[in-house]
């Protein structure tokens, strides 16, 4: 008997210490970043009255056939407009499309202008960078420099195709948006989807607010958790143990 307690004695530490090293790697790898929601309500967030609420943890915005959504909103994060920032979130989407804009200006009737990591229903959009005006700005695949006076030089790292089973239907995803300077790399559940060196000397964004979108259209429901952010310099960059 002695023996046997030892050995769950041994298991138990064993177990204990195995948990702690984990949470270690978790807590160096969020080293730097703060919450953006607090997981209860819509403090430091700022939206169309009544479109968004807080349901099992997570922001969410819905429509149904009832209550339509007939012009694309946003819920714009008070937190500040940053310029260099690593974002991580975590998204889940019943129908639609739906995407967090980031680097943009806030416009009347809660509208935005600027960069959106999007995400949609279908995978057609999901994991591209878009911005008003120019449209896909890079998709999913693809790795893009775009020069000042709007040029392009593209290379295609993997086909759009062959990055969706990376992304979960009907459950959450995690998203990570990195803006350094000129450029934009996109993730979702850990695979590159795009990166884009935008040079553009008329159209490139290189701060601003950061929303989270409610589209048009069909019943649709979008919900996001986990929100945070890590703040950066243009030159320090990202922290290379991310």
């Amino acid at each position: 008997m002695p023996r046997i307690v030892c050995a769950v004695g041994l298991l138990t530490v064993l177990t204990v210490a195995t948990v702690a090293r984990g949470q270690a790697i978790v807590d160096n790898i969020e080293t730097g970043f703060v919450s953006m929601f607090n997981g209860e309500d819509l403090t430091g967030w700022s939206g169309q009255p009544g479109a968004w609420h807080v349901e099992d943890g997570a922001i969410t915005g819905e429509s149904t056939p009832e209550k339509p959504c007939v012009a694309s909103h946003y819920l714009y994060w008070t937190g500040g407009e940053p310029a260099n920032f690593i974002m991580r979130c975590q998204i889940k989407l019943s129908g639609g499309n739906s995407g967090i804009q980031f680097r943009s200006e806030k416009r009347p009737n809660f509208d935005t202008f600027g960069y959106q990591a999007d995400f949609d229903m279908d995978n057609q959009w999901s994991g591209c960078l878009f911005q008003h005006l120019r449209g896909a700005v890079v998709t999913r695949g693809t790795m893009a420099t775009v020069l000042p006076d709007g040029t392009r030089q593209e290379e295609q790292f993997a086909s759009m195709q062959s990055l969706v089973p990376f992304i979960k239907p009907n459950t959450f995803n995690d998203y990570e948006i990195e803006a350094v300077g000129s450029r934009v790399t996109l993730r979702l559940n850990g695979q590159l989807m795009c990166e884009v060196n935008d040079m553009d000397s008329e159209r490139a964004c290189r701060k601003g607010v950061i929303a989270l979108q409610m589209h048009q259209g069909d019943p649709m429901k979008v919900q996001f958790k986990n929100l945070r952010i890590k703040l950066l310099t243009e030159e320090s960059g990202p922290d290379t143990n991310e």
